[in-house]
């Protein structure tokens, strides 16, 4: 047996020996919740051009130093459809939201302050000091860091991600948790109940803890306290499992298999006891490259 620690050494022996288990690359589709493994960087600048941030009309400034003035309507441009014949000298182009800026505009009037009759344009007002104009690359440059190694993808960082120019990124693996819940009292929640019965129900609140952070389960089972049936349930969960948790015989009464259920595979502890009330019991152990957890 091995001494009784605190909570706080057995929260520092956890975090010594829990280490990531590789990488995998994910669609973004399926990376929320995972943890990055590798930073993202920007694969192009946002945005990759000057572009337009409201709806109005692209001028030549030089062209409004005298008000009021009247330009031409040369054309109108969309975000996605280039201008590529730039703007005309005295004209001006219909532009909106997101709308690449054309070559030789170099700032947007916003359509509430401009007043359109056929053709044209006309500029009335004094010239506001917004120039209505998202820079190249004032989002972000070519090779920024956009999200950091070790960030939860979280909606927000998903977004960075998608704005990188990536469809996929590469994530830390989840761990593989299997739990196993034993004793002879246990009964699965919702039947009925025999005499000396209880509901079992801590399998379902340490899934969806492990579940929340980060995990997959990938089995839940109930056991009863026959050391032949144990031994062979341990062996499964060990086989399918990065972490295995295993609920009740923990003490030391004749039907507490939790650890000997786990000694044919080679069980090394870690620690036995936690001074901590309710839950000193509460015990760490290997097989192989498995964790089990005793609760």
């Amino acid at each position: 047996h091995l001494p009784v620690i605190t909570f706080d050494e057995a929260a520092t022996l956890i975090g010594q020996i829990a280490t990531p288990l590789g990488t995998e690359m994910v669609p973004l589709a399926e990376a929320r919740g995972r943890v990055l493994a590798v930073p993202v960087h920007a694969g192009l600048p946002s945005p990759a051009a000057d572009v337009s941030a409201m709806d109005g009309y692209a001028v030549r400034e030089a062209d409004l130093a005298v008000l009021p003035a009247a330009l031409p309507v040369a054309g109108e441009v969309f975000a996605g459809t280039p201008f590529n014949s730039g703007l005309p000298d005295g004209a001006c182009l219909r532009i909106f939201t997101g709308a690449p800026l054309p070559a030789g505009a170099d700032r947007v009037i916003v359509q509430e302050e401009v007043r359109r009759e056929g053709g044209f344009a006309h500029f009335d007002q004094p010239l506001s000091m917004r120039r209505h104009v998202r820079a190249a690359g004032s989002d972000f440059q070519a090779g920024d860091l956009l999200v950091s190694a070790g960030a939860r993808l979280n909606p927000q960082r998903l977004v960075g991600a998608a704005a990188a120019n990536l469809a996929a990124v590469d994530v830390y693996r989840r761990p593989r948790v299997a739990i196993l819940a034993t004793g002879d009292e246990l009964a699965a929640p919702g039947s009925s109940q025999p005499a000396g019965a209880i509901p079992e129900s801590v399998s379902v609140g340490v899934a969806a803890l492990a579940e929340d952070w980060g995990a997959t389960v990938v089995s839940r089972r109930r056991c009863r306290d026959d050391l032949p049936l144990l031994r062979s349930a341990a062996a499964a969960a060990v086989d399918e499992a990065d972490v295995v948790v295993v609920t009740g015989g923990a003490s030391v009464g004749e039907k507490d298999f939790a650890r000997e259920m786990f000694a044919p595979l080679g069980l090394e502890l870690v620690f036995s006891k936690v001074a901590m009330k309710p839950g000193k019991p509460v015990w760490l152990g290997r097989v192989g490259e498995t964790f089990i957890m005793g609760l």
